[in-house]
């Protein structure tokens, strides 16, 4: 059994399962903290296969977006610029492409980066997808969580402090997400440790580069 393949799926299903879960769960309780009894969440029988395949949903319409992808902790520093700006030095005339240098580093990291880096690198990858999710769901959720706060004391001259309660606690997990993020630091030095070994093995990199341009 490839072990490394099973790591690797393990991974993805976990940047699927974790912030889709969040998602819905930030929905249920809106569901509660408002007093809507809205079928089928009022009952287990129905809600909890709901809740699952609203997970799963969610977390693959967050996976296929990767819109974490778009930041600049992820795009900054990628190691596949450095085997790039190598290939300018190796072959002026001829360099790789971005998207060469890409695959060509995505080679390197499957078979020849050591294990223990090689998963390294997609666990923190990992973490950085699955907090820049959940930092973004709960801005959103805290926003239609003060609408609906609005909308309360509007049409019912009052509000509730379970509502309250749980809106301050979704923009609580917001701030603390925003205050205390690591995911963009660790992703850089993520990024630094594989430069670092792509530096201190620069004749395998070299070879395979004349080898692409074969």
């Amino acid at each position: 059994m490839n072990t490394s393949a099973s790591r690797f799926a393990s991974f993805e299903l976990i940047r699927i399962i974790v912030p889709g879960s969040y998602s819905i769960l930030l929905m249920f309780a809106l569901y509660h903290a408002f007093n809507m009894s809205v079928w089928p969440f009022v009952s287990l029988e129905f809600g909890l296969p709901l809740f699952i395949l609203g997970s799963i949903v969610a977390g693959l319409s967050f996976y296929s977006k990767e819109t974490p992808k778009k930041r600049k902790a992820f795009q900054t520093n990628q190691p596949s610029m450095y085997i790039l700006d190598r290939s300018r030095k190796l072959l002026p005339a001829d360099p790789l492409t971005e998207d060469e240098a890409r695959r060509l580093y995505f080679y390197i990291l499957n078979h020849n980066i050591p294990i223990t880096m090689h998963d390294k690198v997609f666990f923190f990858g990992m973490i950085y997808h699955i907090m820049i999710n959940i930092r973004r769901t709960s801005f959103w959720f805290g926003v239609i969580g003060i609408i609906g706060v609005i909308i309360q004391i509007a049409v019912l001259q009052q509000t509730n402090i379970t509502a309250v309660s749980t809106v301050l606690i979704i923009w609580l997990v917001y701030a603390l997400n925003v205050r205390y993020n690591k995911a963009d630091r660790k992703m850089q030095e993520n990024y630094q440790d594989q430069i670092f070994w792509l530096e201190m093995n620069k004749e395998i990199v070299d070879i395979l580069i004349h080898k692409r341009k074969k």
